[in-house]
């Protein structure tokens, strides 16, 4: 049995109050990116078995700028899609974390999602539950926020699987606007944590 995730934030005194904190659990660092994560990200990004369940593989550029826009968006917020290492060896294992979803974009938006993707030579081993607990917890802890979605293609049975283990509830079906009709990844299932009982996000 894995034990209890203990979620440690740190943050220097001396650095701007919105730069990113990094999250530290038994196992992980998540933290912002850096320039030498890239490669390993990129590599990941064109491998097949890593974006079965998304529509198409990314080249190197669009792997750059995807990484990019997290770095910009954790530097802005001081929260947002962490790069994950190791602590042990500090290997770049992938990415997790949170991404504001405005009105529009699907039909639950407005919404805060809890997203992750890690490289699959580490999948089976806990790492992909380890970090989105500890980010689910950040949400809650720090950032107050009443709920989180997470959403995939119906047929990934491996992150629905995650999703259920870390408490979330299935909340219902829907057509992905951005994929055509007849698409096989168009179906997708959403689902919801409220972090506060009290409380709904949309």
């Amino acid at each position: 049995m894995m034990k209890t995730t203990r979620l440690h934030v740190t943050r220097n005194a001396h650095r701007p109050q919105n730069e990113a904190a990094s999250l530290v659990t038994a196992r992980l660092r998540l933290r912002p990116w850096r320039r030498e994560d890239l490669p390993f990200f990129a590599r990941m990004n064109a491998d097949p078995r890593v974006m079965a369940h998304y529509p198409e593989l990314l080249d190197a550029r669009q792997s750059l700028r995807q990484a990019r826009a997290f770095s910009l968006l954790l530097a802005r917020r001081g929260w947002g899609v962490w790069a994950v290492e190791r602590r042990a060896d500090g290997r770049f294992l992938g990415f997790c974390g949170l991404f504001a979803r405005r009105a529009g974009a699907l039909p639950f938006a407005p919404c805060v999602e809890l997203t992750w993707r890690l490289d699959c030579e580490h999948w089976g081993r806990g790492y992909g539950y380890e970090a989105a607990r500890a980010v689910a917890q950040f949400a809650r802890v720090r950032l107050k926020l009443p709920q989180l979605v997470a959403f995939t293609a119906c047929s990934n049975a491996r992150s629905r699987a995650l999703l259920t283990r870390l408490g979330m509830e299935h909340a219902g079906d829907y057509a992905h606007p951005a994929l055509p009709e007849g698409h096989p990844l168009r179906p997708h299932c959403l689902y919801r944590m409220a972090t506060d009982r009290r409380s709904s996000c949309v």
